[in-house]
C-alpha cells in the first residue's frame, strides 16, 4: 500500500497545501506577517518603474557578449507573455504585458545580486490570442491562434539554438492552451533536449487569491479586470498606468445556474475551466462592454503583496530547482527525452558558435507532426 499524501492545512478550510517544497513554500507565505511579505518584496525591489527600456534588463537590451557571459553561468530564459485587451477605463490595455514583466523584472533583480541573473526576453506576443467572448471588444486585438502556435515554437527555436535549453513562458492572460499547443508542437516537430514550461502564474498562487478573513485579502474571486487584476496593477505599476477616477464595476451574464464553470484560477475545483466553452454565458461586447467583469473599485496595493510575494518566491524555487538539476550548459538525457541519439545531438549541444558547433537549423528533422 502506498501511504496517504500528507496535507498542510489552514485555518480555511478550502486551503490547503501538499506537504513538499513547493507546498512547504505556500504554506510559509500564508502563513507570514505582513512585515515578512514586506521584506520579500523589498528583496525584490517591488514596487520598481518597469524596465523594458533599460540596459542589459533582457537579452535584446544587453551586450552581446554580457548574454554570452552570463548564459554560461545561468541559462534558464523566463519569457513573459501578455496581450493587448481591454480591462476597462481605468486600467491600460498592455495590463497582461506589463504585469508580467514587473514580476520576471523583480525575479532578475532578485538573482542578480546572487551572482547569475536569470535571462528574459521580451515579449513575442503583444497582442496574443483570445477565447471567443472576448470578440468585438475595443482595445481588444485578437491573433489568429496559428499566428501565436508559430510565433511561440519559431521564438522556442531560436532561443535554443542560441543557447537558452531551459526556455519557462510565464502567462498572464487567457490564451494558455494555445501556448501549450505549442510547446507540444515544438518537441514532436524538433525533438529537442531541454526543460520547456508554460505556466499560468495567477494560477500558480490561486491560493493567495482565495477571498479569506486576512486583513490583506482580497474581497472577490480573481476575474477579469476587476479587484484582483487591478490591485495587482496598483503594487507594480507606476503613476499614470492606474486611474481609478475612471473605475466602473459590472458583471457577466450567465444562461445557466453557477457550478460548472470556475473562476481564472480555478478556486473552486469545478468540473469545468473558465475556457472550456461558450454558450453558458454572454460575450464580453454584450454583457459587461466595460471590460470588466466584477469590482476593481475594491482594488487596493496591499491586498496584492501577498499574491505577489508568493509567484516571486516560487519562481525563484523553480528557478533554483532547474538548475541544481541541470546546471549551466547541461540537459536532460538526449536518449531519454528525445528519439535522436546522443552522438547524433554532440555537434549541435555545443556552445552556440564555439568550434564544432553547428546551428539547430542544419538538424535532420525526424517523424516531424506540425
Amino acid at each position: 500500500m502506498t501511504k496517504d499524501k500528507i496535507w498542510l492545512t489552514t485555518e480555511n478550510p478550502a486551503i490547503v497545501f501538499e506537504d513538499n517544497e513547493v507546498g512547504r513554500l505556500k504554506k510559509e507565505l500564508w502563513d507570514a506577517d505582513m512585515g515578512r511579505i514586506e521584506d520579500i518584496l523589498n528583496e525584490y525591489e517591488i514596487p520598481s518603474e518597469p524596465e523594458l527600456g533599460k540596459p542589459g534588463t533582457y537579452i535584446q537590451n544587453t551586450v552581446r557578449q554580457e548574454v554570452v557571459e552570463n548564459r554560461r553561468k545561468n541559462d534558464i530564459i523566463f519569457v513573459p507573455i501578455g496581450c493587448t485587451e481591454n480591462h476597462g477605463d481605468h486600467n491600460i490595455t498592455g495590463l497582461d504585458t506589463f504585469m508580467v514583466t514587473q514580476i520576471l523584472e523583480g525575479l532578475r533583480r532578485y538573482t542578480a545580486k546572487k551572482g547569475a541573473p536569470v535571462n528574459l526576453a521580451f515579449p513575442p506576443l503583444n497582442y496574443g490570442g483570445h477565447p471567443y467572448h472576448h470578440i468585438g471588444m475595443p482595445g481588444t486585438v485578437l491573433m489568429p491562434e496559428e499566428v501565436v502556435e508559430e510565433t511561440i515554437i519559431n521564438v522556442m527555436l531560436g532561443l535554443w539554438n542560441d543557447g537558452f535549453r531551459k526556455i519557462i513562458f510565464i502567462n498572464n492572460h487567457g490564451h494558455l492552451w494555445m501556448l501549450e499547443t505549442a510547446l507540444h508542437k515544438f518537441m514532436k516537430r524538433y525533438q529537442l533536449p531541454g526543460v520547456f514550461q508554460v505556466l499560468d502564474w495567477h494560477r500558480a498562487v490561486r491560493e493567495f487569491f482565495f477571498p479569506t478573513e486576512k486583513k490583506d485579502s482580497l474581497e472577490t474571486n480573481f476575474v477579469h479586470a476587476a479587484e484582483a487584476e487591478t490591485s495587482v496593477a496598483h503594487l507594480l505599476f507606476p503613476d499614470k498606468m492606474v486611474d481609478m477616477n475612471y473605475v466602473q464595476d459590472s458583471e457577466g451574464k450567465s444562461f445557466l445556474p453557477d457550478g460548472h464553470f470556475d473562476k481564472s484560477v480555478d478556486p473552486f475545483r469545478r468540473p469545468h475551466r473558465w475556457s472550456e466553452g461558450e454558450g453558458q454565458m454572454a460575450i464580453e461586447r454584450s454583457a459587461t462592454p466595460e471590460g470588466v467583469v466584477g469590482r476593481p473599485s475594491l482594488a487596493r496595493p496591499e491586498k496584492a503583496k501577498r499574491p505577489i510575494a508568493a509567484i516571486l518566491k516560487y519562481l525563484t524555487l523553480k528557478h533554483d530547482q532547474i538548475l541544481d538539476r541541470f546546471p549551466a550548459g547541461e540537459v536532460p538525457p538526449v536518449e531519454e527525452m528525445t528519439l535522436r541519439t546522443e552522438e547524433q545531438m554532440k555537434p549541435f549541444l555545443k556552445e552556440p558558435g564555439s568550434e564544432g558547433w553547428k546551428s539547430v537549423y542544419e538538424l535532420p528533422t525526424i517523424g516531424q507532426i506540425n
